[in-house]
């Protein structure tokens, strides 16, 4: 067994972490996140949200939270590895600008490039709906109705290069039934993710060391 630990020095309610939300829909489980952020004894905070689309749903979540929201478009005018190393340019130097600790995705679509990751590693963590290293990528709750399996769940991880590859931190399980369609499993599983993806991030900003399977 392994460990990593994603922050050297853990926050405090006086001086929490800074964290940086990427989505690019809806926006409910960083309102999740936000609302629990809330607790006066939380050690971290979220100081700045990033969304590649213009007219993404969280924004409003971000803005009722007072939450800054930078919206940073790719500009598909550009050859296609261009653009990404451009995008990417633009959000880290707003990353710089607001002194950020720990980078959080949620709902966030664009697959990073391996510059980016290795830039930040392991400060950017992921949660995907499934059970890890099953049905990575998009997608994941109609392959899993495909697959016939009779239970899911959704898997927080810290972003490597791959897609949906890096290290474990967190698993919850949710039971794949009959009737079920994908709205409905999402809906089941989205459940989890909003309670359990506030709960590593409080462990990951408080210092704590995960262990990993080898």
């Amino acid at each position: 067994m392994g460990e990593i630990q994603i922050v050297e020095k853990g926050g405090r309610p006086s001086t929490p972490l800074r964290i940086a939300v990427f989505f690019s829909g809806s926006g409910t489980g960083m309102n999740a996140l936000l609302i629990h952020q809330n607790r006066d004894e939380c050690i971290h905070r979220t100081v700045v949200c990033f969304t590649d689309k213009e007219n993404a749903g969280g924004i409003e979540y971000a803005e009722q939270h007072k939450v800054p929201v930078v919206v940073e478009t790719v500009d598909f005018n550009l050859p296609k590895e261009e653009r990404r190393l451009e995008h990417e340019s633009r959000i880290r130097n707003k990353l710089d600008e607001f002194d950020v600790d720990l980078i959080v995705l949620s709902g966030y679509m664009r697959l990073l490039s391996a510059d980016f990751v290795e830039r930040y590693y392991p400060r950017i963590i992921n949660i995907h709906p499934s059970l890890l290293p099953a049905f990575p990528g998009a997608d994941a709750h109609t392959k899993v109705l495909a697959s016939g399996v009779r239970v899911s769940g959704c898997t927080v991880h810290v972003v490597d290069s791959g897609m949906d590859s890096g290290p474990i931190l967190a698993q919850r399980r949710v039971p794949v039934f009959d009737s079920d369609t994908r709205t409905l499993l999402s809906k089941r599983i989205q459940v989890e993710e909003h309670q359990m993806y506030p709960e590593i991030i409080d462990l990951v900003c408080s210092g704590h060391r995960f262990g990993l399977d080898d």
